[in-house]
């Protein structure tokens, strides 16, 4: 099924980003096509932080996650640089009848992000002119309806999710697996959590000096594991 931009039997494709290993629809993973037999199919979706820029791909949380899990679970690394929760689950959607996952992990960006559909998909950040009439409530009601969204993909296809947070953390419904407190912009330094001013002065950068370092990585999927491994099946 294809309606405009949305379909259950085929990704979205994107450009490949310059410097990075990605296959043939822009995603830092390996190709879909032909899906390997066996194995159970986990999508991580996400922004640039779990894409991994100015990361190797081996140094990127969920690439660290992956490795310490069960090994039946096969990994799918479905964000994109610049990723609005719109677009993730547009993504999400299409990897219905091509992934066929059992396991989501969606790591969402800032709220206030949105995914523009007009000649050609635009994502927008909260300082794009065409956002100048949303505010905090409409920020919250459009994530929420996105987690939403997920919530129902999994619910038909019998998935099971995960939820957890690049930046800014936000409350979700208590039945819902959320990785709580920590985002990978906070987990790093460990024992400075708490210090807003510590933090900023004291994160671990990437090489491309803007998205966080490996110490970042490394942290956050030890807290992931921590707290989902045993769900990871």
């Amino acid at each position: 099924m294809k309606h405009g931009y949305y379909a259950d039997n085929d990704l979205p494709k994107f450009d490949p980003v310059a410097g990075y290993k990605t296959n043939s629809y822009g995603y830092r993973c390996p190709e879909f096509r032909p899906l390997p037999n066996g194995g159970k199919n986990v999508v991580v979706l996400g922004c640039s932080h779990t894409f991994g820029e100015g990361l190797e791909e081996n140094e990127i949380w969920v690439s660290q996650v992956a490795k310490e899990s069960n090994k039946i679970l096969r990994w799918w690394n479905l964000a994109r640089p610049g990723s609005s929760a719109d677009q993730m689950i547009r993504i999400l959607y299409g990897t219905e009848k091509t992934i066929f996952p059992k396991i989501i992990i969606a790591c969402w960006p800032a709220w206030s992000r949105r995914e523009r559909l007009d000649e050609y998909p635009q994502s927008l950040t909260s300082d794009n002119e065409s956002l100048k009439t949303e505010n905090n409530h409409t920020d919250q009601n459009n994530f929420l309806k996105n987690v939403f969204f997920l919530e129902k993909f999994a619910e038909k296809n019998g998935a099971s999710t995960f939820h957890c947070f690049a930046q800014e953390n936000y409350k979700l419904e208590n039945n819902l697996k959320v990785l709580k407190n920590y985002t990978i912009k906070n987990c790093w330094p460990e024992w400075d959590i708490r210090d807003a001013k510590e933090i900023i002065t004291r994160h671990s950068f990437a090489k491309d000096g803007i998205h966080y370092g490996l110490e970042h990585h490394q942290v956050f999927a030890k807290l992931f594991l921590r707290n989902f491994k045993a769900k990871l099946r």
